[in-house]
């Protein structure tokens, strides 16, 4: 690869001070999963009266801190440019006890930018550089502007083993995710009902309004594409334009349903079943299976997983075309007025005391591109690396990934990592055609953690990838670049 391998090396290893720490960042409060996920220790119990439910209730905090630098290849003239941004912030959130069931939650975010070089001027031309830090910052305006949000708003009423809760919040499932890797999660509103009630089994539905994605302050229609206005999440659908949408007399800020089954009744298998469906728009539904096997008394364990996508068109393709990029008549897809389309992918993984190893394929059909711009994404686990889309149509990918936990193993106290290859071969029909802005590619991409017993509350954590792309047809190579991410979070 490329010399930059050097910075990575020097990084990581600045990242090995030696200090006795734990294996995550897991404190009395809450734990910090690799997936930047938080999950409570402690919640708020059921209380008595109405001040109860103030006086008893819980304040999780959070302090964050996001360093971002991009160094491609080669610089396009008035197009890219390396850039470098830090945002810091954090979150104050805040649930109250249960009254006869009845809770309330309250999430404020803040990010603030001290140095980013979001916007750069070339040849006279001002453009929009600012990958490396593109959720640190509001980009509504273009300016870097600080956001400050409640992206949290909700009352909950718990019953039996079920909730139910109606307002701003997070949902997780295969194609609405938090993910929360920057400064503030991305997060939904609406309704949404979950139940345990049943053995072994999870349920899950939803109905949502609307979406704020991570460096949006307002909340916004859930499908709809306007610039930075509306969803501009990189993998939205930019043929749904507003004024695309209003031509064909459909609603610009459309409501989602979404359902979702969990089961594990059997030992070792674990069946996944996702419905998602927006009307006038697109449905989805999504089937996964993974069932782990004991390889006898040797401490390995074998984990095939298999996931399967069927995308049905409720009025996207005639809105904006086959192709997330808007493009139409371009050729390479089965309709270009139609959205039907389909993927699978397999995994196994391997796993035994602190490590394991994984090795997984996905791969598109060759009808239409896969619409997901609510951060949950289809090739997630199976063959997508850090800040890559690969779910065009007619997309095969494969991915070689490694995790150590250095700390479990005696090794290295507190710090555990993972490294990753992943190679996307995209459609060459459609490179070619100019319907999609990829080439294909190869990826190396580490990520490393560092927890600490002196200062329990506290995480470091590196990420870094190396991205090696074919050069567009008769271009020079302005798709290969390397990146890296080094991120402290503090809970308290």
């Amino acid at each position: 690869m490329k010399s930059n391998t050097i910075k990575i090396a020097a990084v990581a290893a600045a990242c090995l001070v030696a200090a006795t720490s734990a294996n995550a960042l897991n404190t009395d409060k809450r734990e910090l999963k690799n997936n930047m996920i938080l999950v409570n220790n402690i919640n708020p119990k059921a209380v008595n009266s109405f001040d109860e439910m103030f006086s008893e209730g819980v304040l999780y905090g959070r302090l964050r801190s996001n360093m971002f630098h991009w160094d491609w290849e080669n610089e396009k003239p008035g197009s890219t440019a390396d850039n470098s941004a830090w945002g810091v912030g954090g979150s104050l959130i805040y649930s109250t006890g249960y009254l006869n069931g009845f809770g309330a939650t309250a999430g404020m975010y803040t990010t603030h930018t001290i140095e980013t070089d979001n916007q750069e001027t070339s040849g006279g031309v001002t453009f929009d550089a600012g990958k490396a830090g593109k959720d640190t910052y509001s980009r509504a305006d273009g300016s870097g502007a600080h956001i400050d949000v409640l992206a949290l708003a909700y009352l909950e009423y718990k019953f039996a083993k079920s909730s139910i809760k109606v307002g701003r919040q997070i949902f997780e499932s295969t194609m609405l995710r938090s993910n929360d890797t920057k400064m503030i999660p991305n997060t939904f509103e609406g309704y949404s009902i979950e139940s345990k009630d049943l053995a072994d089994t999870k349920l899950r539905a939803a109905y949502f309004t609307r979406q704020k994605l991570r460096d949006h302050r307002d909340f916004h229609s859930i499908i709809a594409f306007d610039g930075r206005d509306e969803n501009d999440d990189a993998g939205t659908h930019k043929g749904l334009t507003i004024a695309n949408i209003k031509a064909e007399g459909a609603e610009v800020e459309p409501d989602m349903i979404v359902a979702t089954v969990e089961n594990k009744s059997i030992k070792g298998l674990k069946l996944n079943l996702d419905g998602m469906y927006i009307d006038e728009f697109v449905s989805s539904a999504i089937a996964e299976v993974n069932y782990e096997i004991g390889l006898g008394d040797s401490g390995w364990k074998l984990t095939p997983g298999a996931r399967y996508i069927h995308q049905m068109d409720e009025g996207a393709g005639k809105i904006g075309g086959a192709a997330l990029s808007g493009k139409a008549n371009l050729g390479g897809y089965t309709d270009e007025d139609s959205v039907d389309a389909s993927a699978w992918m397999a995994r196994l993984e391997l796993k035994k005391g602190a490590g394991k190893i994984m090795a997984g394929y996905s791969e598109i059909s060759d009808d239409a591109d896969l619409i997901a711009p609510w951060r949950g994404f289809p090739t997630g686990g199976y063959t997508r690396s850090m800040a890559q889309y690969n779910w065009e149509a007619n997309t095969k990918s494969w991915m070689i990934k490694g995790a150590y936990d250095l700390g479990k193993a005696g090794i290295v106290s507190g710090l555990r990592g993972s490294l990753d290859y992943a190679y996307m071969d995209y459609d060459q029909t459609k490179i070619d055609a100019g319907s999609i802005g990829k080439t294909d590619r190869g990826i190396i991409h580490l990520d490393m953690q560092k927890t600490f017993d002196s200062a329990p509350n506290l995480e470091l954590k590196l990420r870094a990838a190396m991205v090696d792309a074919d050069a567009s047809p008769n271009s020079t190579d302005y798709q290969s670049y390397n990146e890296y991410r080094f991120e402290i979070n503090y809970l308290f």
